[in-house]
């Protein structure tokens, strides 16, 4: 109980802290042309550096992943709207790429993206995902199965720590559910900053890990400069 206590303290610290990073709305009338009037200029937040990742891992507790039973993503609910029009997803867009235009609906119409899992570079929106860098499956075997709905939801739409990035489509599908013993980002020049990510949001959450998920994210943040 004191577990789930703490971790609700931190789901309300989030909730609180993304609607300080989400500017108000001017109320001007927002043009397809040039950046509206609710753009969001804000960054992808920096996970803790590899020293601290590293004390993290060390206090993470090590177990069997917990039954799937039960599990459906509508009982992580996202995306939620987080600013008027603006839903999670179009917030990432925004916040992750160059020279983002938004429309009336918050919706990215042109912008420049690129996706740290493989370097590769997009135009188009449509072709980007929104990784949960834990993904909600994962979750759900490391701890989440005992939340709450609005535990879940918070956890879903989290845009305080580094748990959500827009990375190409594929790259997002190939990885799926799987932890980072199973599958890792192919761009190795991104292995410190997802381990430190991964790492971190398991650590604010109480999430559990693996044996092999330890000493997997071990091995990546001993890539770290």
């Amino acid at each position: 109980m004191a577990k789930k206590s703490w971790w609700r303290t931190a789901a309300t610290v989030a909730v609180a802290a993304t609607a300080l990073l989400v500017p108000a709305s001017t109320g001007t009338a927002a043009s397809p042309s040039a950046a509206p009037s609710h753009s969001l200029a804000f960054q992808l937040p920096e996970p803790p550096s590899a020293e601290v990742a590293r004390a993290e891992l060390t206090g993470l507790h090590v177990d069997t992943p917990h039954s799937m039973n039960g599990y459906s993503r509508s009982k992580f609910p996202h995306w939620i709207k987080q600013h008027g029009e603006c839903d999670t997803r179009e917030v990432v867009l925004a916040r992750d790429g160059k020279d983002v235009k938004q429309d009336e609906k918050c919706r990215a119409i042109s912008g420049t993206w690129l996706s740290e899992y493989d370097a590769k570079e997009f135009t188009v929106s449509g072709q980007l995902d929104i990784d949960h860098i834990v993904p909600l499956a994962n979750a759900w075997r490391s701890g989440a199965d005992e939340w709450t709905t609005p535990d879940r939801k918070a956890f879903a739409n989290d845009l305080v720590h580094s748990q959500l990035i827009a990375v190409s489509a594929a790259s997002n599908r190939q990885k799926g559910d799987q932890s980072p013993d199973q599958w890792a980002p192919p761009r190795h020049a991104y292995w410190c900053t997802y381990a430190r990510a991964w790492v971190d949001v398991k650590h604010v959450y109480h999430l559990d890990i693996t044996a092999p998920e330890k000493a997997k994210l071990g091995e990546m943040l001993d890539t770290c400069a």
